[in-house]
This record gives C-alpha cells, sequence and structure tokens, in this order.
C-alpha cells in the first residue's frame, strides 16, 4: 500500500533530531516505500494505482477503506513468504523508515538543510522535443516557497546551466549545469572535443556545450535508432569521451570525474550542509543518491515512469508518481 507522510507537527523531528511515531496527523500525500512497488506483488490493481495514472492523493481512512478487505489474506500470505525475501522486505522497509525520519529532520530545520533537484523528468514533465519543456507554474509557486525557508534549493541539469536557469524560472534557486560538468576546470578544453566529434556524426543533436544529447524519443523505428546510436556509442567512446543512455537518449560526456553526485557535494560543502533532499527520475541521477549516503540525513526520492530506471527506484528512500508526485511531495516540506 501506499504509505501515507506525516504532517503533524508531532511527528517532526525533536532537538535531537529523533523522530515521535506515537504521534500521527497526516498529510494527505501518497508515497511508496521501497519495500511496495509494482511488480514486487502479483496484485495487478496494486500495479495499475502505482502506475502513472493512479491518485496522487490518498487519505488514510481512503486507504483503510480500499485495503481493509484485503488486510487478513495479506497477512496469511506475509506469513507464508519465503525467509528470504522477508529479510529483502524488512530491508527496504528499513531504507524506507530511514527515509522518512531523514525527511523529518530535513522539516525540523529548513535552514541547515538542501533541497536539491534534477530538471526534465523531474520539475519539468517529459515532452517528446527537449525545447518545448516547461517547468509548472505551480511548481514554480513551491519551488519560491522553499527557496525562502530553505537554506539552499537548488536545480542539477544535463541542460546548460543558462538554459537551465530559464527553464526553471525561480529566482533565488541555483542551477547547476551539464550533469556538474560545468563546476570541472577542464571544461574548456572538453567542449572543443566535444564539437569536433559533433562534427563526424550525421544525427539529429542536442548540443548542451559539455555535452551531445542524441534523442530517439520520435524516432519511426525505436529499435533500429537505438542500435545506430550503440555504434555511435562505441566510435565515441574510441575518441575518449563517456557514452551512457538515458530514457530514450544516448548522451556523450567528457570522461571526467564530475557529475551529479560531485555537484551534490560541492554545493553541500560550499554551505557546510549535512542534510539534503535529492529528487531525480534517471540513471544520471544516482551519482547523486551516492553522495546522499555521506550525509547526517538524506533522503532519495525517485520520480516514477514507466522508463524509470529499475535502479533507481531500488536505490530510492521514497517513490512518488511523476512530477505531480514530487510537487506534492515538496508541499510537505
Amino acid at each position: 500500500m501506499h504509505a501515507l507522510l506525516d504532517g503533524g507537527a508531532g511527528d517532526r523531528a525533536d532537538a535531537r533530531g529523533q523522530t515521535d511515531e506515537r504521534r500521527v496527523a497526516p498529510f494527505d500525500v501518497a508515497v511508496e516505500p521501497v519495500a511496495n512497488r509494482a511488480g514486487e506483488r502479483g496484485d495487478a490493481d496494486r500495479a495499475q494505482r502505482r502506475g502513472h495514472g493512479g491518485p496522487l492523493l490518498e487519505t488514510r481512512e481512503q486507504e483503510q477503506e480500499r485495503n481493509g478487505d484485503q488486510s487478513a489474506a495479506d497477512a496469511e500470505e506475509g506469513a507464508e513468504e519465503p525467509g528470504d525475501d522477508a529479510d529483502d522486505g524488512e530491508s527496504k522497509h528499513r531504507s524506507y523508515r530511514m527515509g522518512m525520519d531523514a525527511l523529518a529532520r530535513l522539516r525540523a530545520a529548513p535552514d541547515r538543510a538542501a533541497i536539491l533537484l534534477d530538471v526534465d523528468g523531474t520539475l519539468a514533465p517529459i515532452v517528446a522535443r527537449p525545447e518545448d519543456a516547461a517547468v509548472p507554474e505551480e511548481t514554480r509557486a513551491v519551488l519560491r516557497d522553499l527557496v525562502a525557508r530553505y537554506a539552499l534549493v537548488a536545480a542539477i541539469t544535463g541542460r546548460p546551466g543558462a538554459i537551465g536557469r530559464e527553464l526553471v524560472g525561480v529566482e533565488g534557486m541555483e542551477i547547476v549545469g551539464s550533469h556538474g560538468l560545468e563546476l570541472a576546470p577542464e571544461a574548456d578544453e572538453w567542449r572543443a572535443r566535444l564539437q569536433e566529434f559533433r562534427a563526424t556524426v550525421d544525427w539529429p543533436v542536442e548540443d548542451k556545450g559539455l555535452g551531445l544529447s542524441y534523442h530517439y524519443r520520435t524516432h519511426e523505428d525505436p529499435a533500429r535508432a537505438r542500435a545506430e546510436l550503440e555504434q555511435i556509442a562505441e566510435r565515441a567512446r574510441s575518441a575518449g569521451l563517456r557514452a551512457r543512455f538515458g530514457r530514450m537518449v544516448l548522451e556523450l560526456l567528457p570522461p571526467l570525474d564530475a557529475h551529479k553526485g560531485t555537484a551534490v557535494r560541492a554545493l553541500l560543502e560550499d554551505r557546510g550542509l549535512t542534510r539534503a533532499l535529492f529528487a531525480g527520475d534517471d540513471t544520471t541521477d544516482l551519482d547523486a543518491f551516492a553522495a546522499l549516503a555521506e550525509l547526517d540525513a538524506g533522503v532519495k526520492v525517485a520520480v516514477a515512469s514507466e522508463e524509470a530506471p529499475p535502479e533507481l527506484l531500488a536505490r530510492a528512500d521514497l517513490v512518488v508518481a511523476g512530477p505531480e508526485g514530487l510537487v506534492e511531495l515538496l508541499r510537505t516540506l
């Protein structure tokens, strides 16, 4: 079942950063714990709800009514599950509870915490053409509220920083472009080498300065397009570039130790912060997830979609249903 985030003051962290789970006053936000993702159970109705047309808001009473008829069956089924599955479920539930506790610590002291976000697929819904992407005004309003209260609100995007700032459009938010590569001292050298490689490829490209993105979402034959891009990827690797596939896109990047994880570390270290939330939807966000493991309180949020990488969902503390679900989560902060 979906877990309900607690919005009452009683469940927020106390001065020692510990949560009091005895007092409950639920937010009306449905957030999926790691242990209960679609595909891990055979319940088709649950899987459909966890798809991306399901409800984003759900009251505790609605959830209890919906699950009441299955509670006994679920308890019996749980008792019959093999020990390994039970251990795996316990581990995932522990990750979820740790994420919820960390979330409470962020809420308790926003002046000591950061909200860090991917852009495309996270703040801006995925569209067929990248140039048509937009962050909804409703989302911007929530971000402005967070900027006014949190020590840092930032976006780390694969787009160039200038384009990311225009796309997000929220004053006071820090924008880091090119997956954090803009912070690398060798950036200018690799801009030139990427342009040299671009000139050898006959394929529509989104030129990000420090990255080249070859999209195939609108291609008439995605399987054939992927095969052709695999060949381009091999050529890029031979030229010393990094090549990786994301959501219907091949990205070519400099082979630098700079990514969303290094960007997260740099942003937090610059401000002396050790509490943060990061939300993302693609493989590039795994580096940011890894960086949160070093913090006193880190919350890893996966923005789910039909194209979301399974590894991202597996490593997340919390899973929300698309950019709309993320906005509802951000409202609770």
